[in-house]
């Protein structure tokens, strides 16, 4: 099995934690206390990652160019961006349509991938793509009272849009931080995704403290009191970023991001383990249909 599919299934299998983690952080704190959290607690493991491959392996540091800092300044800008997305999305009533409609993100990072850097994907990966979306838009949907059918009807909502924007700026995310990585140009894929993540995750740090601090100072408080789970938070997070950080080092941004639907795996898996929901038809089909896409993935 090809080094990037590990590193991505593992990626995808600490994000689903650091989401269970963070659900807690919600419960002490507000949206942007939680969403700071992943970011500003993560900078230590970023850094202690950097370490590591310097001092411990004895890979030299990369020397970053104009393009690297462009490329991950715009990446950086458009996951809070999507992250914003998804949050006024969670505030409608159908929320659950709108995050169907967030996961057309692979598919959106084929486009960006194709126009900006000229990756091209092949019809299998296309194929694999579009397998997994329907698996993940039912596995969305198969809670919602209003089901499949409001799906479609509610194509041109606010819900809908938002959601859609969402993935998009996910999907530019997922594009820039490929194309950062990779002009760093060496010297080795871990290096070059290290120090991506740190320094994203440092200017996305100092974009939420300015954020807070003019929207909501009181929120340092609370994150201060909560540091220990923050801490876990940031560890996951930071760890979880590095994966998807070396594998889209390795391969297109469109491939990594379908590979990741396997994190609705891990949390359907969660749900039902752990927290003893019960199980209906929808589910367990866009579960197989997301482990179809899956597998064509790996296949072709």
């Amino acid at each position: 099995m090809e080094t990037w599919v590990l590193i991505t299934i593992a990626a995808a299998f600490l994000q689903n934690i650091r989401s269970v983690l963070q659900k807690h952080l919600k419960g002490v704190m507000g949206t942007s206390g939680a969403t700071f959290v992943r970011f500003g607690f993560g900078v230590p493991f970023a850094l202690a990652f950097v370490a590591l491959l310097v001092f411990g392996a004895g890979y030299p540091l990369p020397r970053p160019n104009p393009a690297f800092f462009g490329w991950v300044t715009l990446a950086a800008v458009a996951q809070i961006t999507a992250q914003a997305f998804l949050i006024q999305m969670f505030s409608h009533r159908n929320f659950t349509v709108g995050t169907a409609y967030s996961r057309t993100e692979p598919a959106q990072a084929a486009l960006f991938g194709l126009i900006f850097l000229g990756d091209r994907v092949s019809a299998g990966t296309l194929a694999a793509i579009a397998i997994s979306l329907v698996g993940v838009v039912l596995i969305s949907v198969a809670r919602s009272a209003s089901g499949a059918a409001a799906l479609m009807r509610s194509v041109f909502s606010r819900t809908a849009a938002l959601g859609l924007a969402s993935g998009t700026f996910f999907g530019i995310a997922a594009v820039g931080y490929r194309a950062a990585s990779l002009s760093l140009m060496g010297p080795n894929f871990m290096m070059q995704a290290a120090v991506t993540l740190l320094v994203a995750i440092i200017l996305q740090t100092i974009i939420m403290l300015i954020w807070m601090g003019m929207k909501s100072p009181g929120e340092l408080a609370r994150v201060r009191a909560a540091w220990k789970i923050s801490a876990m938070v940031g560890l996951v997070g930071a760890t979880a970023s590095f994966g998807w950080f070396m594998a889209m080092t390795l391969q297109t941004a469109a491939a990594v991001k379908a590979l990741a639907q396997i994190e609705m795996i891990f949390t359907f898996a969660s749900s039902v383990l752990v927290f003893k929901e019960h199980v209906n038809k929808l589910e367990i089909a866009g579960c197989i249909l997301i482990v179809a896409g899956i597998l064509v993935l790996l296949l072709v």
